[in-house]
């Protein structure tokens, strides 16, 4: 029995590093917040238009399920775009995770006291905007295991 693989397709690629270069993204702000990078945080309050002390007091009152939440958000992204480059079938569950842990960040998004200057709706049409690269994501990959691209 030979293990025969599909040829790896262009678009792969540049899926699979545009996704990561914006999975990235994501990983630096987490990063960033929960080590509580004084000038990343101070550059994002006069970004929104509110103090550090705002921000920080929003971003540090988040219970431990909501942080391990927006945690899995933002690896499983990231590392569904590190398969997806090795060619893995597990970066379809990756993406998965990935959807589910934003799912459950924005449900504590949405009934938590978020400052009036962090929710406005450019915050809504990113969540959205993320949530529909992770569907594409998740279709994609599995579009490409069932080709035998990933294995």
């Amino acid at each position: 029995m030979t293990n025969e693989c599909a040829a790896t397709p262009w678009h792969l690629w540049v899926i699979g590093i545009v996704t990561l270069i914006w999975h990235a993204g994501g990983a630096l702000d987490y990063t960033m917040t929960q080590t509580r990078n004084a000038d990343y945080l101070q550059a994002a309050a006069d970004q929104a238009g509110v103090s550090l002390d705002v921000m920080l007091d929003y971003f540090t009152t988040f219970p431990a399920w909501a942080d391990a939440a927006w945690a899995l958000g933002v690896w499983g992204g990231f590392f569904g775009s590190l398969l997806l480059l090795f060619r893995s079938r597990f970066a379809l569950y990756a993406f998965a995770v990935s959807l589910a842990g934003l799912a459950v960040s924005t449900v504590y998004q949405s009934t938590a006291n978020m400052p009036a200057e962090l929710n406005t709706a450019f915050t809504w049409i990113f969540t959205a905007v993320i949530c529909i690269v992770l569907i594409l994501l998740i279709i994609y990959s599995r579009a490409m295991a069932a080709k035998g691209v990933l294995r």
